[in-house]
């Protein structure tokens, strides 16, 4: 059953903190605010994007360091500070004319639970949240921060046997 939903995804859609990073907020003496990104996670965005999905993120924080990584990745829509992500999950599907079946989410906590329910394919780090893991179709093998959303997206290009397309690309 997993791998017929994720015959079906076009759009990868993902938290932030706790998916693309390990979660951790430092800030320095300044109060200016740093995360780290894992570049594997950032490697997939283009070649994803070249076969014809649409990556983007939907985070409950508002943060310039963010904001500025996915401008620099060319996410095809990025949202910030957002409270409601159920809410902008649909305006995302009515905007691209999506189904539920097409869109597969990756989060980690309570927040993103709403979307973790209704989207068609729906995945978090190893370390999530234990209730989320216990809702969503796959648990990746990675953490926050070490590569989970790669994970995610390989498992999308591998299920429709489109790696070869990925490595062309990503060359």
């Amino acid at each position: 059953m997993t791998n017929e939903k994720l015959l079906k995804i076009k759009v990868l859609i993902s938290d932030i903190d706790g998916v693309w990073t390990d979660g951790k907020i430092i800030y320095d003496s300044a109060g200016i605010e740093t995360k780290q990104f894992n570049v594997k996670d950032g490697m997939i965005i283009r070649p994803l994007r070249e076969m014809g999905f649409k990556v983007g993120i939907i985070t409950g924080r508002s943060s310039p360091i963010v904001a500025h990584r996915a401008e620099e990745l060319g996410l095809d829509f990025h949202f910030h500070g957002v409270s409601n992500k159920l809410g902008v999950y649909q305006t995302i599907k009515t905007q691209f004319g999506l189904a539920d079946e097409e869109i597969a989410y990756i989060g980690d906590d309570l927040n993103d639970y709403a979307v973790l329910k209704v989207c068609g394919f729906s995945a978090c780090p190893a370390d999530a949240t234990e209730y989320i893991k216990t809702i969503v179709d796959w648990v990746t093998p990675r953490k926050g921060g070490e590569g989970a959303f790669r994970d995610l997206a390989d498992r999308i290009i591998l299920a429709q046997n489109r790696w070869d397309d990925f490595v062309r690309l990503a060359s």
